[in-house]
């Protein structure tokens, strides 16, 4: 089978797409935005382990598109940058489209070692794993990987927040090396444009009962901690945020209907409150009268949202079975 892309400037890119009957198709996916430094290697070295290589080209404004597709991938091009996020959409898309049997994903900056696609692969072809983490922090590796001290703070945290709210233990749930299977490509539907996209993939693969495990990984910082499109807090705000938002989605009756009931009782605690001072003073206490009012109006809205939310969530799941 021939595959063709088209690319921002016009052309077309040629790649063969065909493997042996039996064997697993292996294509590997890079999200990559302003890489031009070290995309060359990466594609030559994750061609070596796979059937397709793909790179989604975020919009970048260097060569990094142009630099891929002499290697041989195939580029998936953005007119402008969209986020890590959306990057990764598109690169679950092509996958789909080329009916890939394993998908892969690393990072575009060289941190991930390719050589070490077999290993994360492995659990999948062994039907041991729908998805595959290549973990920072697991054994050996764990301890021989130099993470920043920030970044290792900042990842800890947001894994054990993720975790809480996905129910998957994990030791590194912003780790972009990543493996799915058939199943999981089939099964992930994903609508974060951000870095919180990595936080999605573990909701919805809860969701969808699929089996999440993880693997020790190396990862190479050094030379690479530089000036990035997200700074550290940068990047941990918007992933906190899409959590938030997640989790709310997912539970709004929980999230927002108890404390709203909670908001409303306590407007009619306030709302007794000053009845009681006006039948014995006579006068109406305004900062009370105030409270009441707010309490009430915020707690009424707060419920609204979470009955709608959860009408249009049961909604959305019964049109999507």
């Amino acid at each position: 089978m021939i595959e063709l892309v088209e690319v921002e400037n016009g052309k077309m890119v040629l790649n063969k797409v065909g493997i042996a009957e039996g064997k697993p198709f292996i294509v590997v996916g890079i999200p990559a935005y302003n890489e031009e430094k070290t995309i060359a290697k990466v594609v030559l070295q994750a061609k070596k382990y796979a059937d397709e290589v793909v790179i989604c080209d975020d919009g970048s404004s260097d060569l990094t598109g142009e630099i891929a597709w002499q290697m041989g991938a195939v580029v998936v091009m953005h007119a402008r940058n969209l986020g890590y996020g959306a990057a990764i959409q598109s690169l679950f898309k092509h996958a789909k489209e080329l009916d890939a049997d394993v998908f892969v994903t690393l990072d575009a900056d060289g941190q991930h070692d390719p050589s070490e696609i077999p290993l994360l692969v492995e659990p999948v072809l062994d039907r041991k794993a729908d998805v595959v983490i290549g973990s920072r922090f697991l054994g050996d590796w764990g301890k021989r990987n130099s993470v920043p001290r920030h970044r290792r703070v900042g990842i800890k945290v947001i894994t054990k927040l993720t975790g809480a709210a996905s129910n998957h233990r994990l030791s590194d749930a912003q780790s972009g090396f990543r493996v799915y299977g058939r199943k999981a490509l089939e099964s992930l539907s994903l609508n974060e444009n951000g870095m919180g996209v990595s936080v999605e993939i573990l909701m919805e693969a809860e969701k969808h009962g699929l089996n999440v495990v993880e693997v020790p990984t190396g990862c190479k910082y050094h030379g690479l901690d530089r000036a990035s499109t997200h700074g550290p807090l940068r990047h941990g705000t918007s992933v906190v945020m899409s959590l938030v938002r997640l989790v709310v989605e997912k539970r709004p009756l929980v999230f927002l209907g108890i404390p709203g009931v909670a908001s409303i009782l306590l407007g009619i605690f306030f709302g007794f409150w000053m009845f009681q001072i006006y039948t014995i003073e006579r006068r109406i206490v305004t900062n009370v009268a105030l409270a009441s009012l707010a309490f009430i109006l915020i707690g009424s809205f707060t419920v609204f949202t979470a009955i709608t939310l959860y009408a249009v969530t049961r909604l959305a799941e019964k049109m999507t079975k």
